[in-house]
């Protein structure tokens, strides 16, 4: 990717993203103050009517409250006193659909001014739509001294089902329930219509939201478009400078530290070493044995061991000496020698010539590939054979790696950013170089070959150790 692509992509993406988190909490944000907006309003709506509903039952009770609580005296019976109450109750009401119900508690109408087919029914098994029992709940709601119930009831005007909030209360005595209530369609109307408004403003912000964003898009993208591409091929000489750096940089310290535990920590070791031995010695020619001393002075010279080796297996991974005394073919060669035989893998070295005036540079990369490569047969080929093949001509050097493995797809790892790593290592190190890596694969056989131009490395390493 190139430079201008990369500025781009800096400006763009980070841009979007926070003009898409910007979008999406100004959405949120509305979102939840309309929510609020309309909880709000239907408490207010709901507690305006509910208080509402209460004034009229209030109204509704001290209407018939002469007769039902008459005097003793009163010369009237009480069925009469019952009949006069039902009549008053039957000329209130209040607008269109407002109306006065009155329920025995067993469920029987006894006054629907609306619906006066219903009066001498038993309405207590009624069900709505839903299968809810509404007389029963009207009832139970009154039995506990009265409150709101919300149902569902044929509207007079419009002859249609329709929600409604009704409050109750009971007369006990006379062992009814009377009570009224409001349909509920104008509240959800008006509702609607706030939602409405509230959606519709939403939406608004969120376009104008992005037209801002296109037009900040496209005054980016037209700035991208002016830069200076003499600023790409600098930075491209800059980054491949400095991976060359970066790389020269690690392979000193990875030979300084093998330097350090070779003649360190490794003489450290052995001299510890041959003195435990001398201790043991010691306790094995005396007259006085100490089996226990023996056998944990047996155990440390054991496990020292065990650490002198560990010690010098990590020295020679880092840098094998021999690469820098003996040259590349003897390092291959030593390396063949180290993995033949581990996990069932045979590793064979070939080479027409011993070369020991190859640039530093190039035996570094070359062997460097060669770990990398052997390390992928070992790790995914399945391989039981493999060979590395040195190749020195008067104008390149060449490294094959051959295994008789199970193969790979070539183009598939390579575009694969979680996959190939090593391959794409292999490839950088030999760009330094003005090298180039083949690999060819297929089931029973894959060859890695890895070829330097000798003319051309040793100036690419001139001039590096200058940058350097």
């Amino acid at each position: 990717m190139n430079l201008k692509a990369k500025i781009f992509l800096l400006a763009i993406v980070p841009f979007a993203l926070a003009i898409g988190g910007i979008e999406y909490g100004v959405r949120q944000q509305a979102t939840s103050l309309a929510q609020a907006q309309h909880a709000t309003t239907q408490s207010a709506y709901m507690s305006s009517k509910e208080l509402e509903l209460r004034h009229y039952v209030e109204i509704a009770k001290s209407a018939i409250s002469p007769y039902y609580d008459a005097p003793p005296g009163d010369p009237r019976s009480e069925d009469a006193r019952r009949q006069l109450a039902l009549d008053a109750l039957q000329r209130l009401d209040f607008g269109q659909d407002g109306y006065f119900f009155v329920y025995t508690m067993r469920g029987k109408s006894l006054m629907h001014p609306r619906q006066p087919d219903l009066v001498g029914k038993d309405l207590w098994l009624m069900r709505d739509p839903n299968g809810a029992l509404t007389i029963q709940a009207l009832i139970n709601q009154a039995s506990r001294g009265g409150g709101y119930v919300r149902y569902v009831w044929r509207r007079p005007s419009t002859g249609k089902l329709a929600p409604k909030l009704g409050y109750v209360i009971p007369l006990e005595r006379w062992g009814w329930m009377i009570g009224t209530g409001i349909y509920l369609e104008d509240v959800e109307t008006t509702l609607a219509r706030i939602d409405a408004q509230a959606a519709s403003n939403i939406d608004r912000t969120v376009m104008w939201i992005g037209a801002i964003a296109l037009a900040a898009l496209a005054s980016i993208a037209l700035c991208a478009a002016v830069l200076n591409i003499s600023e790409h091929r600098s930075a491209d000489i800059k980054l491949k400078r400095l991976a060359r750096q970066v790389v020269e940089s690690q392979e000193q310290e990875r030979a300084r530290l093998s330097r350090e535990l070779h003649d360190g920590i490794s003489q450290m070791l052995v001299s510890v070493k041959l003195l435990l031995e001398s201790a043991l010695l010691r306790f094995e020619r005396g007259k006085a044995r100490e089996p226990d001393a023996e056998a944990a002075l047996s155990t440390s010279l054991g496990r020292l061991s065990g650490t002198l080796r560990e010690v010098r297996r990590i020295s020679h991974a880092l840098r094998p000496t021999m690469l820098d005394d003996l040259g590349l073919a003897a390092a291959l060669e030593q390396l063949a020698r180290e993995l033949d035989g581990q996990e069932g893998l045979e590793v064979s070295f070939e080479s027409a010539s011993r070369p020991t005036d190859l640039p530093d540079t190039v035996n570094t990369v070359l062997f460097r590939i060669a770990q990398e490569a052997l390390n992928n047969i070992t790790r995914h080929a399945k391989a039981t054979r493999a060979a590395l093949t040195l190749d020195v001509s008067k104008h390149a050097v060449s490294l094959e790696i051959v295994d008789n493995g199970q193969g790979f797809d070539v183009s598939a790892i390579l575009s694969d950013p979680a996959r190939g790593l090593g391959l794409r290592n292999m490839r950088e190190r030999l760009d330094t170089l003005g090298g180039k890596l083949r690999i060819e694969s297929q089931l029973g056989r894959t060859a890695v070959v890895a070829t330097v131009p000798l003319p051309l490395a040793a100036p690419n390493t001139q001039g590096h150790a200058d940058a350097l």
